[in-house]
């Protein structure tokens, strides 16, 4: 593996309702999350996040984890149910204590803590209350991003607020697969405009209560059309418009890109007020990139959205069927830099890493090679990304302990640490004690 720069942060990713279960536990109050769950046939296997990885109970054990992977870098999410179980009001005291634990225990171990705000578990009563489609959340978001931060940011330095707002709008609000399970299509898209003007809200509140550095997190992904013909280069442009560039123009350049692919005229979208686009583009300190797999897209007429997904062919495949493309996060990171230039912060991969088929050998470990050759290669797309001038600050792996994989309930096992969901054993891959050694390497090395 090639050097990275000085500096770098390398790190693991998780979120909260993933891991943490305690769903009833100290006030936390339900999400949406919770909610979807009991719906019947809406989660694989009728899966819930009710117990998920028990981080709530066994976070020592994963800090010491952690510890011993020589991360110098954790990002996790505050559950903001946890935090304020109505979505408005005081905070819970309970909850902001455990967040609170968790953040002392991650500095005394010598690992920076990089909270995300919001990872999808809205407070059900704003659900209850319009959701994202109402521009009252976005200020609920902010006032629970100053509960937040004035506990914890004398201690907490980089903060960000949304992850993939692009994934809650299109998979909760237009196609109906993740909660609150809407199915609205393109009367999704305020979704995406009240997400973004939280995220500005909430960029003015966590810098008014002492937070040093701000970002988001959206996830990316290269759109290859399925052939030269002008409909579907037209329909991976419209692809392009709607996951990369609507969740990140109005944030890094102050305006949204030409929607008119989505039958939205040149006056832009109604939801949006004047001022909005000044607050939603305040400065950044970064921004982070999740990235999984390209996209390949065809014209799909007469189709509100205006397009339809192809498979990869040539690629190996993760357990999820996802095809593994290096190469393409080389393309998507230089491809933000020509976009952006001069008004693109430095990134941050915050999430990248793979589902593999693992089982519990008989002498008691996993194997799980397919995970060490996924990450080689993202990272060594991540250092070419480097070496072509794009400024990438720090790499967070996906993720620690295997988890809730959201509608795919416990069938996808991401993690570097096998997660027995019956005992709640914990035991480390072979990718573990390779991303161990690689780190131990490039901190000996920088």
């Amino acid at each position: 593996m090639p050097s990275f720069p000085a500096g770098f942060r390398w790190g693991v990713a998780t979120a909260a309702y993933q891991i943490e279960g305690a769903v009833a536990e100290d006030g936390r109050g339900d999400s949406i999350w919770d909610t979807f769950c009991r719906q019947p046939g809406v989660i694989r296997d009728g899966h819930t996040g009710d117990v998920a990885a028990d981080h709530y109970h066994r976070w020592a054990q994963d800090v010491a984890l952690m510890a011993d992977l020589g991360i110098t870098a954790y990002r996790f999410s505050i559950g903001w149910p946890r935090v304020q179980p109505g979505g408005a009001g005081a905070a819970n005291p309970a909850g902001l204590d455990f967040y609170e634990r968790l953040t002392d225990a991650l500095l005394a171990a010598g690992i920076t803590p990089v909270p995300t705000l919001y990872h999808w578990d809205l407070p059900q009563p704003l659900e209850d209350a319009g959701g994202w489609l109402s521009r009252d959340t976005a200020q609920r978001f902010a006032d629970y991003a100053a509960l937040a931060a004035g506990r914890l940011a004398d201690r907490i330095g980089l903060w960000i607020t949304l992850n993939e707002p692009y994934v809650v709008t299109a998979m909760g609000y237009a196609l109906g697969i993740h909660a609150p399970g809407k199915a609205l299509m393109l009367g999704a898209l305020p979704t995406a405009h009240h997400q973004l003007l939280g995220h500005g809200l909430a960029t003015a509140a966590l810098r008014a209560a002492g937070a040093r550095e701000v970002m988001i997190t959206n996830n990316y992904s290269p759109a290859w059309p399925a052939s030269d013909s002008a409909a579907d280069v037209a329909a991976t442009r419209a692809y392009d418009t709607l996951q990369n560039r609507v969740f990140t123009d109005p944030v890094l350049v102050g305006r949204y890109p030409d929607l008119g692919a989505f039958g939205v005229g040149e006056g832009g979208l109604d939801c949006v007020r004047d001022g909005d686009l000044a607050v939603i583009s305040a400065p950044i300190d970064g921004l982070g990139v999740n990235y999984y797999m390209p996209t390949r897209l065809s014209a799909l007429p007469d189709s509100p959205l205006p397009f339809q997904m192809q498979p990869i062919p040539g690629y190996p495949l993760t357990a999820f069927g996802w095809p593994v493309v290096p190469a393409a996060l080389t393309e998507m990171l230089t491809s933000l830099k020509q976009w952006y230039g001069e008004a693109l912060p430095p990134l941050y991969v915050t999430e990248n890493g793979c589902s593999q088929p693992d089982e519990v050998a008989a002498d008691g470990t996993v194997d799980d090679p397919g995970r060490i050759d996924y990450l080689d290669g993202h990272l060594r797309a991540v250092h070419d990304a480097i070496e072509a001038g794009v400024d990438v600050r720090g790499y967070f792996e996906w993720t620690l302990t295997d988890n809730f994989e959201w509608s795919e309930g416990y069938h996808q096992r991401f993690g570097l640490v096998h997660t027995d969901f019956e005992t709640q054993r914990r035991i480390p891959k072979s990718s573990f004690a390779w991303y161990r050694d690689l780190i131990a390497a490039q901190r000996a090395a920088g």
